[in-house]
């Protein structure tokens, strides 16, 4: 059975994609600047962290605030393998490749180690683990020598060209949303979510929660490298101190203010917040500097208010992303005083019979049809 095509399973992948060839050819005639390819190099990072959160947040129900520390392991392995390559390579596509390859699959086996606890703690209690796990992380590339990962200074990394990187970061996030969308909408991703809603049943019917639980802390935790070592080409110097754990609850309130397991929603939060956080650092500078938190707080709270106060509830459900959709994809209603006839022809309609047979049929009326049934009356 051919499964039906939906429009709102590829609308991401549409605007997404969309985005990126405007930019892109806006980046070719001249149009875009340094700090707008840095804007979007950023939101692409974000993007990609948010959606990976997602994943073990919104779709498996475990709370994880390590977030920061597999972005902090993608970025500085990464970034070691492109200073490394670099020299004899060349700072070139291949290179980057590798190290995106490199620093993701290393976040990946850290992921997996930081699964298992996951196989016996929930809640609280695994949010604790993970957020020591990110600051033993960010301590140990701290406390590293600087012939190593650079000690407290940080590690020097090799800047990517800015008008193809961000660029990169986009195609980046199309194939995640591939691989988790996909993943999502499977059979696995329907065990994933039933794992959520219930892991005791989920047992019951025979679903494999161990796997399960440590496939989606590996892949989160891949992407989260893959964004760690884009982040360390989108900077000459990568410093521990960015990846704390006050990082990993931005990650957080991205996917929160998006909604629970809301790949849309998480895309859509990870860049109104990016953007947020740019445009007030470069205009609150100075002794106005300090108040960029507290804007940043502010609209925050604003955007909290909005996604749950009940008094805005129908104002919500009638402007939003869905209905503004709906409105643009809507059927045209048939007008009933428009009647028109029936096209279907008696001699073309698919029978064992022909129609003219079973219409010509006679019935003949014997005894044994005039009989009454036992038990009846003549």
């Amino acid at each position: 059975m051919k499964k039906k095509f939906k429009i709102k399973h590829f609308i991401n992948y549409i605007v997404v994609g969309a985005a990126t060839i405007i930019f892109t050819i806006l980046n070719s005639v001249g149009v875009l600047g340094l700090s707008e390819q840095f804007l979007l190099e950023k939101i692409a990072i974000s993007i990609i962290l948010a959606v990976s959160l997602g994943l073990v947040v919104g779709f498996l129900g475990e709370l994880s605030l390590g977030h920061a520390g597999f972005m902090c392991i993608g970025a500085y392995i990464g970034g070691k393998v492109a200073s490394l390559l670099s020299e004899s390579m060349g700072n070139g596509f291949l290179t980057l490749i590798i190290a995106l390859a490199v620093g993701g699959l290393s976040a990946a086996v850290a992921g997996a180690i930081i699964g298992l606890p996951a196989l016996r703690l929930k809640g609280d209690y695994l949010a604790i683990v993970t957020l020591a796990f990110g600051e033993i992380v960010k301590t140990l590339f701290l406390n590293s020598s600087e012939e190593t990962f650079g000690g407290p200074i940080g590690l020097e990394t090799p800047r990517y060209d800015r008008n193809s990187l961000f660029i990169i970061g986009f195609v980046v996030v199309l194939i995640m949303l591939a691989v988790i969308q996909n993943l999502i909408r499977s059979k696995h991703g329907r065990a994933i979510t039933s794992i959520r809603d219930s892991e005791i049943a989920a047992r019951a019917t025979g679903i494999n929660v161990t796997k399960y639980k440590l496939l989606v802390f590996a892949l989160s935790a891949f992407f989260a490298g893959i964004a760690g070592v884009l982040f360390s080409y989108s900077n000459y110097r990568v410093q521990c101190t960015k990846f704390d754990y006050n990082y990993s609850i931005e990650i957080l309130v991205m996917v929160v203010l998006g909604g629970m397991g809301s790949v849309n929603g998480s895309i859509i939060a990870a860049s109104l917040i990016t953007f947020l956080q740019i445009q007030l650092a470069s205009i609150l500078t100075g002794d106005l500097a300090v108040l960029q938190n507290i804007f940043y707080a502010l609209v925050l709270i604003l955007i909290v208010i909005y996604n749950n106060a009940p008094a805005l509830k129908g104002f919500r459900e009638k402007h939003n992303l869905k209905s503004f959709i709906s409105k643009l994809f809507k059927k045209k209603k048939e007008d009933p005083s428009e009647v028109r006839d029936d096209e279907a022809k008696w001699d073309r309609v698919p029978t064992k019979i022909n129609m003219d047979e079973l219409l010509s049929m006679d019935i003949k009326v014997t005894e044994s049809t005039m009989k009454p049934d036992k038990g009846g009356k003549e």
